[in-house]
């Protein structure tokens, strides 16, 4: 493979079907677009890890959206790590890219570096929210934090709010390819679900759930589709760390290594790219809020308002007279 057709594969959502277990599912790869959210900020690792495992579920999930919807994964936690939030914002119109961002909130006294990233989130939920555009009421589910990675509380959650079986593998690593002068982020993942034929619905077990009372995949399949399903799971699992993450094998084969015998068929890929969507306006509507009495206890020393967008780390300096309901717009 020549580094063109390596790079052709960068940041790339690749939509696919097995015909033979009618499962649907999702290749997708995140290079520049995951290096740009994680270098936005100075992150430990532990933390980096989780940002990136939801960076990369966001796209995975987000793909299925419709044209100028927003899909947002909010992972809130009561340990160290208290909340990682992504946005995935789908294309303004068919043919352009999807953007993604991500950032992590955290507290540095009491992070264990040497903990497994999952576990500095202690007890809290996870959370997918669907934003259809203005006029509409979005659409929030929650599930608890189980199961040992946020993959794990995807696939809850697909189980409980939409009775979907879905299967996630997802990997991230720092990588140096030749030419380049530091190592890299590369994300990788695959997502499977079984798709109930149209009318139908899917399996119940009286006593389905695990421990904690959640459903689990398994929990929604009739013995036909479980086999199916038991099958397709252990070809996922020969998948391998450098297959995910790439560069060297380019989703499309990867997929007819797995599972050849399936009968893969893809359709288009959908781009991907770093996006934010903070901007000066917003801010000022964000303190549209507050009287002149309010912004005096947010203005600086200096005599200015600042703001900073969490996502991009953008940075933001206001005349304190021109923003608030009782602002002089003459001065702006």
């Amino acid at each position: 493979m020549t580094s063109a057709d390596t790079m052709a594969w960068d940041d790339i959502i690749l939509p696919f079907q097995l015909d033979k277990s009618d499962m649907r599912g999702r290749v997708a790869r995140l290079d520049d677009t995951l290096e740009q959210i994680l270098t936005q900020h100075d992150y430990p690792m532990p933390v980096a890890a989780l940002v990136a495992e939801a960076a990369m579920l966001t796209a995975l999930i987000g793909q299925t959206i419709k044209l100028r919807w927003k899909l947002s994964l909010q992972i809130r936690g009561e340990g160290a790590v208290r909340l990682i939030a992504t946005d995935y914002y789908a294309p303004e119109k068919d043919g352009a890219p999807a953007r993604i961002r991500a950032y992590a909130g955290y507290d540095e006294d009491t992070l264990d570096l040497n903990a497994e990233p999952f576990s500095l989130f202690g007890k809290g939920y996870f959370g997918i929210i669907i934003d259809q555009g203005q006029g509409m009421r979005p659409y929030q589910g929650i599930t608890p934090l189980a199961g040992g990675s946020l993959a794990s509380c995807a696939e809850a959650y697909f189980a409980q709010s939409e009775q979907l079986p879905t299967r996630f593998a997802i990997a991230s690593a720092q990588s140096q390819m030749t030419g380049e002068d530091a190592p890299r982020w590369r994300g990788g993942g695959v997502m499977l679900q079984h798709m109930p034929p149209a009318g139908e619905h899917v399996a119940q077990t009286e006593d389905g759930g695990d421990d904690t009372g959640l459903m689990r995949a398994e929990d929604l399949m009739d013995e036909t589709v479980q086999e199916n399903w038991t099958r397709v799971n252990t070809l996922l699992e020969t998948v391998e760390l450098t297959e995910l993450v790439g560069p060297h094998v380019a989703p499309d084969r990867l997929l007819l290594r797995l599972f050849h015998e399936e009968g893969p068929r893809v359709y288009d890929p959908q781009t991907v790219e770093f996006g934010c969507t903070c901007s000066e306006e917003k801010v000022r509507q964000s303190l549209s809020i507050y009287s002149a009495k309010d912004i005096g206890t947010m203005t600086t020393e200096e005599g200015t308002v600042t703001a900073d967008c969490q996502f991009c780390g953008a940075h933001y300096v206001l005349d304190p007279a021109t923003v608030g309901f009782e602002s002089d717009p003459s001065q702006g």
